[in-house]
């Protein structure tokens, strides 16, 4: 089986990976998110954009390997009311995005690109779930906060955890919400790279 890389810091897609049973290394790799936001205001384009300067800057790490990689990266935002949301940078950003978007419904939506090493093909796709959040007092924003969820993640919040408690519904697949859209990850490495993920 071909060795897969995931290309990301993303401690909710590695959980993703290790929960579906599939074997893989992390790369992490910095590519200049602000660079792209300045000229991309088109969501679902940032995102597709953004997935896939990470799998060539991924490719470009890897490319004295002897090994046949498999490269998967992604990026995910939120979309509300017309605006892009990304990660908060402190407490009072991420207090700002929660209360924006509590008692309301907004897109995740998530770019995904694979490639592999010795192939010159990048397969570049995307996924939107709607998630709605149920109403929240201040209170229970400034508690939830403080539980450091919010670090590293679009729109400050992570379903897995404690954000669970106040996510009222999902139309969508659900693990793109987590990070990742696995049913597409699974359909694109065994229609474009014959790599069936389930042996």
């Amino acid at each position: 089986m071909k060795k897969i890389i995931l290309a990301s810091k993303s401690l909710d897609r590695k959980e993703i990976f290790e929960r579906a049973g599939i074997s893989f290394e992390i790369l992490i790799i910095d590519v200049n998110e602000k660079e792209y936001k300045k000229k991309i205001s088109d969501p679902i384009l940032l995102v597709k954009e953004l997935a896939k300067a990470k799998a060539l800057e991924a490719k470009k790490l890897l490319l004295d390997c002897k090994k046949d990689l498999i490269i998967i990266s992604a990026d995910t935002i939120i979309e509300f009311q017309g605006q892009i949301i990304g990660k908060a940078n402190n407490e009072e950003d991420a207090f700002k995005m929660i209360k924006s978007l509590k008692g309301q419904t907004h897109n995740l939506i998530t770019g995904l690109a694979i490639t592999e090493i010795r192939n010159e093909k990048v397969i570049v796709d995307y996924e939107t779930s709607e998630v709605c959040f149920s109403d929240l007092s201040e209170e229970e924003i400034h508690s939830y906060i403080k539980t450091g969820e919010w670090k590293g993640r679009a729109g400050s919040y992570s379903i897995r955890d404690k954000a669970s408690l106040f996510v009222k519904y999902i139309n969508g697949s659900s693990s793109n919400v987590i990070g990742l859209p696995m049913h597409k990850v699974f359909e694109i490495l065994k229609n474009e790279f014959n790599l069936n993920l389930l042996g």
